[in-house]
């Protein structure tokens, strides 16, 4: 929620969603951000696409075809990140030519990033090619 709130992007969390958007540790981490967040629920990642309607949904995994410098960025382009323990189901990876699975380059053999860190690295590429609009 923090960086979406600094950059002016919407988030969307599509359930289930393993945390409690109540919490009160949730808050105490960070998520004191909502009230500056753009931030929708979804029951699952068909209301979402809905929701989000003719948008380019670029897959982030590091099964990825393309880096994630590779596009250039539209306004209302959108990000999709799976759960950090397991990444994105292969069935949501290809979302066709136009919006390739993108993925962070990184040493080999190595872990992948954590999902807030790579979510920061391909926000803020998209923000950078966008001139930081709004900032």
């Amino acid at each position: 929620m923090r960086l979406c709130a600094n950059t002016g992007s919407q988030l969307h969390l599509v359930r289930p969603l393993g945390f409690d958007l109540d919490d009160s540790k949730l808050r105490r981490a960070g998520l004191d951000y909502r009230e500056w967040a753009r931030v929708a629920v979804h029951d699952d990642f068909a209301a979402c696409r809905t929701r989000i309607g003719a948008a380019r949904v670029f897959a982030c995994s590091t099964r990825g075809t393309a880096t994630y410098t590779t596009p250039a960025y539209r306004p209302g382009d959108a990000f999709l990140f799976g759960p950090e323990t397991r990444g994105l189901p292969e069935a949501l990876l290809d979302h066709g030519p136009e919006a390739p699975t993108i993925r962070i380059p990184m040493v080999p053999g190595n872990r992948s990033l954590n999902l807030s860190n790579a979510a920061a690295v391909i926000v803020f590429e998209a923000w950078r090619q966008q001139g930081f609009a709004g900032a």
